[in-house]
């Protein structure tokens, strides 16, 4: 298990470097639909973490946001994100990061996210924990919704189709406040090392979430749909927390699906 660790915070790194290099020249960005953007960074990280991990491990599937993966029958499968927060990368907002996670025999095993702007390289491995910076990490102790901070995204592709506005009010009203970085990854490591108490979002993909999603399990935190229903990488929505406010967020949730509001929104 250390060498697959091992080897994906050595790639990460790497792909940290060049897509920090990227950043600070500078560089241009491609829509890939009306809203979701793409640049050559994206791509370049792709294809060095790519390239690395089919070098170290040729018969493990790849799984990459922008298409440059393979698939396998080996039941070892590498979720891949060369870069998660491209949007925030491409108007110069230093929220990003590389981030993979290996997923063996349909269970989460090691992954890795790493902030290159900021050196913070987060990792875990079942049963062993979650690490920032080799130092041990854990969910924070905040017992009450009401005492906690949350954070929460929005959807580039199809946002006028997104009902998480009704969740996002009703959690920021009953919280100290929910935040939104537009980055996934990140959010899920700040939930993991206590900078976050909880962290919800409809849509993901599995690179997105896995590493993340680990990452909060390790450091002993609770992780489920937003329904209470166990967890699928390619489910609809995610909820992640410190575990002693779960069932609280999931109340608020359940009210909000059936249309009740705690707080009525606010007129103009």
């Amino acid at each position: 298990m250390a060498s697959y660790l091992d080897t994906a915070v050595e790639i990460a790194r790497e792909a940290g470097a060049l897509v920090a290099d990227f950043f600070a020249r500078g560089i241009p960005f491609e829509l890939k639909g009306e809203y979701d953007l793409v640049t050559e960074a994206d791509r370049a990280s792709e294809r060095l973490i790519v390239e690395r991990l089919t070098r170290h491990f040729p018969t493990h599937a790849i799984v990459a946001e922008e298409g440059g993966g393979h698939e396998s029958a080996s039941g070892y499968t590498w979720y891949v994100d060369p870069l998660d927060g491209t949007t925030n990368f491409a108007h110069g907002f230093p929220c990003f990061n590389v981030t993979l996670a290996l997923e063996q025999q349909g269970e989460l095993t090691a992954g890795v996210i790493y902030d290159p702007i900021h050196k913070e390289m987060y990792t875990a491995e079942r049963g062993a924990g979650a690490y920032l910076n080799g130092k041990r990490i854990h969910v924070s102790k905040v017992a009450k919704l009401a005492n906690a901070l949350v954070a929460t995204g929005f959807p580039s592709r199809k946002r006028h189709l997104s009902i998480n506005i009704h969740f996002y009010y009703q959690v920021g009203m009953l919280t100290h406040g929910v935040r939104r970085c537009g980055s996934a990854a990140i959010d899920l490591a700040f939930v993991a090392c206590g900078r976050m108490d909880a962290f919800w979002e409809f849509g993901l993909n599995p690179w997105d979430m896995a590493a993340g999603r680990l990452l909060v399990a390790e450091a002993g935190g609770k992780f489920s749909g937003m329904h209470g229903e166990a967890h699928q990488l390619r489910g609809p929505d995610l909820l992640v927390d410190n575990g002693l406010i779960h069932e609280e967020i999931l109340e608020i949730f359940a009210e909000v699906f059936e249309g009740k509001y705690r707080v009525p929104m606010a007129k103009i």
